[in-house]
């Protein structure tokens, strides 16, 4: 098969599927097929119809979406996961092994994020369905994070925590460490409403200015964070799509809110 896509280190690709339109019964049984039946085996056991769908057109999703990188057919792909169970592709060609790509979802909506050879991560949060306390932050963010978090507006402090949120999870998933990587141990600032800073605890062996990171909305009640490897210095390019696998791709008109 012949790859759709040309993608280089310089740019980064941003999938969007809104899962919840994929109802036809038809479609659900041909994004079945492209899994393998381990895949298949977990699908069957989401107790709700809902994380079943999801569960599904995530796979899909990102078996459709590597192949439009490399001459890799959907059902082809395999992944190996690291010891912190983060997926690697397993398969041997260049043009496949070249791809480093994240996933995340949440009710309504799965984001994938693709580029080459630099290390990425990708969290997306729904607003609307997950309150959280201040018990939460105090409990896994940075002193400095709570202390900032108390002096913002009651009605904008939920918003302000999710920005917060999303970006530390796209950060560990970007390490590829998961919550091996203490959440208190590193912490986000924002010097105005446009930027956003990294610091970590040197006991991390990292250093914030090691990423680059965006943050927007697709969605009024979603919220997504990217964190990638900086590499030469150059800003990536970040294309963001709405897909339905094997369906339809189209450009989504997207507004940065942080970077």
């Amino acid at each position: 098969m012949t790859p759709q896509h040309p993608l280089t280190s310089q740019q980064i690709d941003i999938w969007l599927a809104f899962y919840q339109t994929i109802t036809a019964p038809e479609l659900q049984a041909a994004l079945l097929e492209l899994l393998n039946d381990a895949e298949r085996q977990q699908q069957i056991r989401f107790y709700r119809p809902d994380d079943r769908l999801r569960y599904l057109v995530t796979r899909a999703l990102v078996r459709t979406t590597l192949s439009r990188y490399a001459p890799v057919a959907p059902a082809d792909w395999t992944f190996i996961p690291n010891e912190y169970g983060r997926p690697a592709i397993g398969n041997p060609h260049p043009d496949a092994r070249s791809l480093n790509f994240n996933v995340s979802h949440t009710r309504g909506l799965i984001a994938l994020a693709v580029t080459r050879e630099r290390v990425l991560g990708v969290d997306v949060e729904n607003l609307a369905t997950r309150q959280v306390s201040d018990g939460i932050a105090e409990h896994f963010f940075a002193p400095a994070e709570v202390a900032e978090l108390a002096t913002v507006p009651e009605d904008r402090r939920q918003d302000r925590f999710f920005e917060y949120w999303t970006f530390k999870e796209a950060y560990i998933k970007a390490r590829g460490m998961g919550l091996s990587i203490p959440l208190d141990r590193f912490s986000f600032h924002f010097p105005d409403e446009r930027k956003v800073a990294l610091a970590v605890d040197p006991e991390l062996s990292d250093d914030g200015a090691r990423w680059r990171f965006w943050q927007f909305r697709p969605t009024p009640e979603h919220l997504l964070a990217l964190c990638a490897e900086r590499l030469d210095g150059a800003i990536p390019h970040v294309t963001v799509r709405t897909v339905i696998p094997t369906v339809s791709d189209t450009p989504f008109a997207w507004t940065l809110l942080k970077r």
